[in-house]
């Protein structure tokens, strides 16, 4: 930029052009780490396809491959190797042997290297075996492996490579880069049968319209998040939970307020993800109590109490029970806040506890509802005096 053009670039203008330059170099990184990572998963899943296939110890392990494999790359320190994912990998191998041709050259050659048992040549055996499930779809009606990469994160491609049908798949693979959508809204497009609602619509154009109002766009500060993609990168939860400053600061006192009270309070985690159904969320604060012997589960509600909340709490609880719950705890118990005036500020959740077992057990060792009720209230009060902007978080 000369002179001319420093001179006639106003102070709006300067800004504009930093978040501009900001904005072009987060989403590149954002898509050189993405495609890192998905290369990465469909090499996982070539190899151990082909030990499968090749390998000199396969009949060793039989049905325990999985399981042997996740135990070794654990003791390595690995990340997202749990069978499942492992799984996950294969299939992802078999539904798109076409990314091959678009590995860099020191990883093609060392995945030839590795897979050379398999003669992975244009026409063998091997390679129509694999190719079998796409060959339906002729390569001029297929998403090119670079766009489909570059485009999609793993986690839209782990919704996607579910689907059976080569056709469905080309579908929202289409439609979700069109679009732009997140993984909420892949698996909501998926859920509501948009391909099945499209192949039976007169008007597709009027349908697709309808379909992308008000979809969840995908974004650089979304794909980061993905639990994948923290993993890879050696992230905590904490460091990139969708949080305003205003829950951050919220929850940083109560976990001050609650260890300082005294009453067994014992701190465990923050931002704890749990996969539940395929999914994972996150409980805000965990705890365990000593007297009480049983977690103790704290989830912030930037908006309006509700019933989902609740539900949602309750479904937390029972994942506690069955996953962490070990010999001589009690049932996790759960405290749902909301840090708005004239409305429900504390519930305890319970998870199905008769209310007799939680009054007699539990209600006199924990927080008193007024106690929380008065501390939520006070802190809402002095972030707002001190300008710290309240933000209803739309992930709640």
């Amino acid at each position: 930029m000369g002179k001319s053009g420093m001179s006639e670039l106003s102070f709006n203008g300067l800004i504009g052009a930093i978040k501009s330059v900001d904005s072009q170099f987060c989403e590149s990184a954002v898509r050189a780490v993405n495609v890192g990572l998905t290369l990465r998963n469909w090499c996982i899943g070539a190899y151990i396809s082909e030990f499968e296939l090749y390998g000199e110890e396969k009949a060793k392990y039989g049905e325990k491959l999985f399981e042997r494999i996740s135990h070794s790359l654990k003791d390595l320190g690995m990340k997202r190797c749990d069978p499942r994912d492992l799984r996950r990998y294969v299939l992802f191998y078999e539904r798109y042997p076409e990314i091959e041709k678009i590995l860099p050259d020191s990883v093609r050659e060392q995945y030839l290297s590795v897979c050379s048992g398999a003669e992975l040549k244009s026409g063998s055996e091997h390679n129509i075996q694999i190719q079998g499930i796409r060959e339906s779809l002729t390569p001029e009606f297929r998403i090119p492996p670079e766009k489909l990469v570059t485009s999609l994160s793993f986690t839209h491609i782990c919704e996607i490579i579910e689907i059976e049908s080569p056709l469905k798949r080309l579908f929202y693979e289409t439609e979700c880069i069109k679009g732009t959508w997140s993984v909420r809204e892949l698996k909501r497009q998926i859920d509501s049968m948009y391909f099945e609602r499209s192949g039976l619509s007169k008007d597709k154009e009027a349908l697709s319209v309808l379909a992308n109002s008000g979809a969840e766009i995908q974004s650089p500060a979304l794909v980061i998040r993905d639990p994948y993609i923290f993993d890879f990168l050696g992230l905590r939860s904490l460091d990139v939970m969708d949080e305003s400053s205003f829950e951050s600061a919220i929850l940083n006192k109560l976990e001050e307020f609650l260890l300082e009270l005294g009453h067994g309070f014992c701190f465990e985690a923050r931002q704890k993800r749990i996969l539940i159904g395929g999914e994972y969320f996150a409980v805000d604060l965990v705890f365990y109590h000593r007297i009480l012997k049983c977690h103790v589960l704290v989830d912030l509600k930037m908006e309006g109490l509700s019933h989902a909340h609740i539900g949602q709490m309750n479904m937390y609880l029972n994942w506690y029970r069955e996953n962490e719950m070990t010999a001589g705890d009690n049932p996790p118990v759960g405290i749902v806040l909301c840090p708005r005036k004239d409305e429900d500020i504390v519930h305890y959740a319970t998870g199905g506890l008769s209310n007799e077992v939680f009054v007699s057990k539990y209600e006199a060792v924990l927080p008193d509802v007024k106690e929380l009720e008065r501390f939520v209230l006070n802190e809402t009060n002095v972030l707002r005096e001190a300008g710290v902007e309240y933000r209803v978080n739309k992930s709640d």
